[in-house]
């Protein structure tokens, strides 16, 4: 499928974007990290204020997931998803020093309130926030990125169901969101394979979602994104005619790794 290039959602790569509701009210440490904060050798100081209830946390090179409000010390807060109503969704070694490092001591569920030094931030760049940065992060979720195919890439395993056109699919993470129609507009993460294991496209290496209607991308895509929920991500192995239909590359059977981030 072709992708359409969306601007990265993440004021710590691009311009500062200004929210547009109520400020978030500073929290009364705002102005220095506590004493039973945790300092690393950097510098970086972070304070649990959620616990998580994964396991792993996620590596430098993770596409991330996160709400997140910022505050400088003075209680001035100057971005946050929350107010905007939408997570962030980011390259985790494509953000400032102490979002890379910070984020990287979390687990999935956990939110965490980070004292970062204007060395692991902006480092006095004009036209972007000064001094320490106080924020409060949530890590919804996190995936790896794309770097060699899945193991059942060849064919579908035993345990993945069939559709009658002859598509097969496996559910990976189950969502809870809504379904989408066949003209429904769709947000989605994706990487796709040839059935060799060559990486042929993948959103998710790009760091950036893209978004199409559901009616102008291949029938596999089509039938298949149709079967999930918002939140959901699933393997699919789709046949050629469902695909490009011979036509043009990539050729034969194609493998589909999708997650349903958006209904419109």
């Amino acid at each position: 499928m072709k992708t359409t290039t969306l601007g990265l959602v993440c004021l710590l790569i691009t311009t500062l974007a200004r929210a547009e509701t109520t400020p978030v009210p500073a929290p009364a440490d705002v102005a220095a990290a506590p004493d039973d904060a945790q300092t690393t050798a950097s510098g970086l100081a972070s304070k649990v204020i959620e616990p998580g209830t994964g396991k792993e946390h996620p590596g430098r090179t993770d596409l991330v997931k996160v709400h997140y409000t910022g505050w400088t010390t003075d209680g001035k807060m100057f971005d946050s998803s929350v107010t905007k109503g939408k997570p962030a969704s980011f390259p985790l070694d494509k953000v400032i020093a102490g979002w890379t490092e910070g984020v990287q001591l979390m687990v999935a569920g956990e939110t965490r309130r980070f004292w970062i030094p204007e060395a692991l931030a902006y480092k006095g760049a004009p036209g972007r926030p000064a001094g320490t940065l106080v924020f409060d992060v949530k890590l919804i979720s996190f995936d790896r990125p794309p770097t060699s195919a899945p193991p059942d890439v060849k064919s579908p395993p035993p345990e993945a169901r069939k559709t009658v056109s002859g598509m097969s699919y496996l559910v990976l993470r189950p969502g809870s969101g809504p379904h989408p129609s066949s003209t429904s507009k769709v947000t989605v993460h994706y990487s796709g394979w040839t059935t060799d294991g060559k990486l042929f496209d993948s959103s998710v290496q790009r760091g950036t979602p893209t978004t199409f209607s559901l009616n102008r991308v291949i029938p596999g895509w089509t039938e298949g994104v149709q079967l999930m929920a918002v939140g959901e991500k699933t393997r699919f192995w789709i046949p050629e005619e469902l695909a490009y239909a011979g036509k043009s590359a990539p050729y034969g059977m194609l493998v589909f790794e999708i997650e349903l981030l958006k209904v419109e």
